[in-house]
């Protein structure tokens, strides 16, 4: 398929930033539920993750870009009552926060995963085999309202760690994926599932796409939260599998609705909307969640920027390079550094274990938004104090650009 247009490296990287949302202008200086709102429907999903190290990582990506808002808009367009949520949870790129638009285009998946298609396994299998627990959990549910796994569970021996689930829990999870129970609230970082009837609006729930229509309209959210992608960026964004993307992705190619591209060093073909706009410049700083859309396809990350990323949470501790909650440092188009952090909030500090920079380094500019982009993250998180403990040779000049800008080290 012959590519119409073709933009250099540093284009598309532009072109990648600007559609996620790092634009490099002022970031309000009260952000509020319409600021917030119109980010994630720009980026489409938020990938939730349980890690507690710094904060749950849904919360991240707003903060990187729009800076210090009230985590509460956050929970509030999540998991409010009434007509403030304007979210939903479901499996967008992982599990994830949607947008309430989004939900008529999951409902193809939803259908699937009732046939035990798009599941793992266990769960495939638990529903072939386990209906009578399923309904009764369902009725449950239709009773009583809201409910977390815990109180449904009739299981007597201790669980055990990771994914040893009770029945009830598999029950409510596979009616999750399945698209008949939804997720009204959370306890803590509990689900609490309900009927979507009493959860989705009523106008949500009734509007009906046809399969073909849905993914083709992630994919072109997909291509306009990415700004240029391959195939795989951009069915990935939305884990769609790789028959549908690329049958989809044809069709909205003869449709004009994407247009074929090349980026220079990639190996394979890139889309992009018609028309595209290629800022010139994009001179954001920012620190990024490890599950950020804009670096959690490791493979894109690598051909963007040139940085190889891998998560070492779960890597034992004399094995890690890096460190175990580690966030790139995007500054002025590159990602230029990694930094572990921690939030130790009983003793009110943002503690810095770690500053790697990459191979080009951060110049005295760069160091002192760091510092700035350490500071800010402390007051987001209510934390007085930012406690540098790294011990490699630039911590002295953090040290020092920190100390500069009276960040409270």
């Amino acid at each position: 398929m012959p590519a119409d247009l073709s933009f250099s490296l540093k284009q598309a990287r532009r072109m990648a930033l600007a559609a996620q949302g790092f634009s490099g202008r002022q970031a309000p200086a009260l952000v509020k539920a319409a600021h917030l709102n119109r980010m994630i429907e720009r980026l489409g999903v938020l990938q939730i993750d349980s890690v507690n190290a710094l904060v749950r990582s849904h919360y991240l990506p707003l903060f990187s870009r729009l800076g210090n808002y009230a985590p509460s808009l956050l929970e509030q367009a999540a998991w409010s009552q009434g007509r403030r949520r304007s979210l939903f949870e479901y499996w967008g790129h992982e599990a994830s926060l949607l947008p309430m638009a989004l939900y008529p285009l999951m409902r193809w998946r939803m259908a699937r995963a009732q046939q035990g298609q798009g599941i793992y396994s266990q769960m495939a299998r638990f529903g072939r085999e386990q209906q009578a627990t399923i309904q009764r959990v369902l009725q449950t549910v239709e009773r009583q309202g809201a409910l977390g796994a815990g109180s449904l569970s009739t299981r007597e021996e201790r669980a055990g760690p990771w994914w040893d689930w009770s029945d009830e829990k598999h029950a409510l999870e596979w009616l999750f994926a399945a698209g008949l129970v939804t997720v009204a609230g959370r306890r803590g970082f509990e689900r609490l599932y309900d009927l979507p009837e009493r959860v989705i609006p009523r106008e949500i729930l009734a509007a009906r796409v046809t399969e073909a229509e849905a993914q083709r309209g992630l994919l072109l959210h997909s291509a306009t939260a990415l700004g240029v992608g391959t195939e795989k960026d951009l069915r990935d964004y939305f884990r769609l599998d790789p028959g549908d993307g690329r049958n989809r992705l044809a069709e909205l190619v003869e449709d004009g609705q994407l247009q074929v591209c090349q980026v220079q060093g990639w190996k394979q073909p890139a889309y992009c909307l018609p028309d595209p706009t290629v800022p010139r410049k994009v001179p954001a700083s920012a620190l990024l969640s490890p599950f950020d859309s804009l670096v959690w396809e490791r493979s894109r990350t690598e051909r963007l920027f040139d940085f190889r990323y891998r998560l070492e949470i779960y890597t034992p501790q004399d094995k890690r390079v890096y460190g175990y909650y580690v966030l790139p440092f995007l500054h002025h188009e590159r990602i230029a550094a990694r930094v572990d952090l921690r939030a130790e909030r009983a003793h009110g500090r943002l503690a810095v274990h770690a500053v790697h920079e990459e191979e080009k380094g951060l110049d005295e500019e760069g160091m002192s938004a760091l510092a700035r982009s350490l500071r800010q993250m402390a007051d987001w998180l209510g934390l007085e104090q930012v406690q540098l403990n790294c011990q490699r040779p630039g911590a002295d000049r953090l040290r020092a650009a920190m100390a500069k800008g009276d960040t409270g080290l």
